[in-house]
């Protein structure tokens, strides 16, 4: 009989507790202050998690800022979890929210070009 709630769904939700709470209140870098994480994705051998997240304001300036962090995120998930290893983070940028404001602007253009 399977389980209804994976350990990697639990250490997932962990991840996204944890990292959520650093960003805002011990990253000292003002770029990651703007950070939303919205999913974190474990895989099911636990070495790697797929952290989605959305900027403010996303440039060239964030991704390095969360290179530069990496090692302090994951030494502080070290502490703060019970987990025998800490999954490799990789930071990924969801672009949905962007694609669906074009959307919404495009149809209301096209709305107010109708009228």
């Amino acid at each position: 009989m399977p389980k209804d709630y994976p350990r990697s769904d639990r250490i997932s939700q962990q991840i996204k507790k944890e990292l959520a709470d650093l960003l805002q209140f011990q990253i000292k870098d003002p770029s990651l202050k703007k950070l939303t994480i919205l999913d974190v994705e474990v895989s099911p051998c636990l070495k790697h998690a797929k952290v989605f997240f959305v900027a403010s304001n996303y440039d060239e300036e964030v991704s390095k800022g969360l290179k530069r962090s990496m090692p302090f995120l994951r030494s502080q998930l070290a502490k703060k979890m019970t987990t025998r290893g800490i999954p490799k983070l990789h930071f990924v940028y969801d672009k949905t929210i962007d694609e669906s404001m074009k959307i919404s602007r495009l149809l209301d253009g096209v709305l107010n070009a109708d009228k």
